[in-house]
């Protein structure tokens, strides 16, 4: 007679996590071979391994042996270098439904490079933070700011109760990083996170962030994610291709730190921040005796050129007035800075514009340029290409004036009109009443 292989119940892990934790179910009868069950996982955090667990005491006070770990391609995923342990339990007794497996990651932590500016975080910084919230409940969130002098200090000690969801600040008080040069914050980037093992490095999506984040992702040996406009998970986030036209959704499956540069105008920042105080958290100093000195040398500081004015910041500005190519010179351009002074509005100009030379590119908006969503955008001569609207289709409200009926600006506006932006912006001007 031949003998009956013996059945016992084993474990499946299924793909299901909640709060960066991954679940065990009990879901299916397995023949014993061999004094080991063979149970397949298809978690995100162990996705296509075969898990041999070698028999052992089914006692609850047994201790757990360690999960042998195999890919199909051979490879091993850092993500689950960690130990998995089973719970083993008597025969007869039921499996649980749920049980935690804590050990298979640890909880999210998040490094947030900002930028400061008269004694307080600027706003892009700010949205870095809010976007940094969304990896995951029980996320610390580290502030990292750089600088010298009574501005950094006082920002730091704004930033330490300004945000609930801070949870310390880090403080480099250097002549090194008295201005915003990439290189040496780069360098200081690796530094803070070889010290602090972040599992997120998240910065905003400006010229600044552009700048450090991808050098420091080099230093670090991984491939950041650029312009996020949703975070899903915390290794799942959304991003613009193909000029803005096409949403795709991104799964990182790379080392740790997972670096993001995150959009600004997608992570807006309550209102109620403002008014609001949080307890305040420990500001620490970072200790740069270990900073590679060489490198950060090798760029320097040269010049900063600024203007006075009344005007919002393009990045942060309710209103925008931008104009194009149409406006044929930079001394009919200054009719667009007229209507945006008598509105309060900031100023944005077309690519075309700016490589005409009517105005410096610090006033481009599109793709290569700014990215703005204010509640009013108005353009004036504007056609509409595909790289300019890249940059403002986030708009709450969009108004165009152009000649051509055709214009693809049109597609976009919720507010369109067909006439010549040299009989319009005159008109406007004149009805419209002086700013107080």
């Amino acid at each position: 007679m031949q003998r009956q292989k013996k059945k016992k119940k084993a474990l499946i892990v299924m793909e299901e996590s909640r709060d960066d934790l991954v679940f065990i179910h009990t879901e299916i009868v397995v023949s014993l071979v061999r004094d080991s069950f063979i149970i397949h996982t298809t978690s995100s955090f162990c996705r296509n391994y075969f898990i041999s667990y070698r028999q052992c005491p089914l006692s609850p006070s047994s201790p757990h042996p360690p999960v042998k770990k195999t890919q199909r391609d051979g490879s091993i995923d850092q993500t689950t270098e960690h130990t998995i342990m089973l719970r083993a339990l008597k025969t007869a007794t039921p499996l649980p439904r749920i049980t935690s497996l804590t050990s298979i990651c640890r909880s999210a932590s998040t490094l947030v490079i900002a930028e400061h500016e008269g004694g307080a975080i600027n706003a892009p910084s700010v949205s870095a933070v809010e976007a940094a919230k969304s990896l995951g409940e029980g996320n610390s969130i580290s502030l990292l700011l750089a600088g010298s002098g009574t501005s950094l200090h006082d920002a730091a000690a704004r930033a330490a109760s300004f945000h609930p969801a801070i949870s310390q600040v880090l403080v480099v008080d250097s002549d090194k990083f008295a201005r915003p040069l990439a290189e040496p914050w780069a360098r200081l980037v690796h530094l803070v996170q070889q010290k602090g093992g972040y599992s997120h490095i998240v910065a905003a999506s400006n010229s600044f962030g552009k700048n450090v984040l991808p050098r420091a992702a080099a230093l670090l040996d991984v491939s950041p994610v650029t312009d996020v406009v949703n975070i899903s998970g915390s290794n799942q986030f959304v991003r613009p291709i193909y000029a803005g036209n096409a949403l795709c959704t991104v799964r990182y499956i790379g080392s740790n730190p997972c670096m993001l540069t995150i959009r600004t105008t997608s992570f807006p920042v309550p209102s109620a921040l403002a008014d609001s105080k949080s307890n305040e958290v420990p500001v620490n100093q970072v200790d740069l005796s270990t900073l590679d000195e060489d490198s950060v040398g090798k760029s320097r500081y040269i010049s900063q050129t600024s203007q006075d004015t009344e005007r919002p910041d393009l990045g942060n500005a309710k209103i925008v007035v931008t104009g194009g190519r149409a406006l044929k010179n930079a001394e009919n351009f200054k009719m667009i800075d007229k209507l945006a002074e008598k509105l309060g509005a900031a100023v944005g100009a077309t690519r075309a514009a700016v490589d005409a030379g009517f105005v410096p590119n610090e006033l481009q908006v599109g793709q290569t340029g700014k990215i703005v969503a204010p509640e009013l955008y108005m353009a004036f001569g504007v056609s509409g290409a595909i790289q300019h609207l890249a940059g403002m289709r986030d708009s709450r409200v969009i108004v165009a004036v152009n000649k051509d009926a055709d214009a693809p600006i049109f597609e976009v506006a919720d507010y369109g009109l067909v006439g010549d932006l040299f009989e319009v912006i005159p008109e406007l001007l004149e009805k419209l009443p002086e700013k107080k």
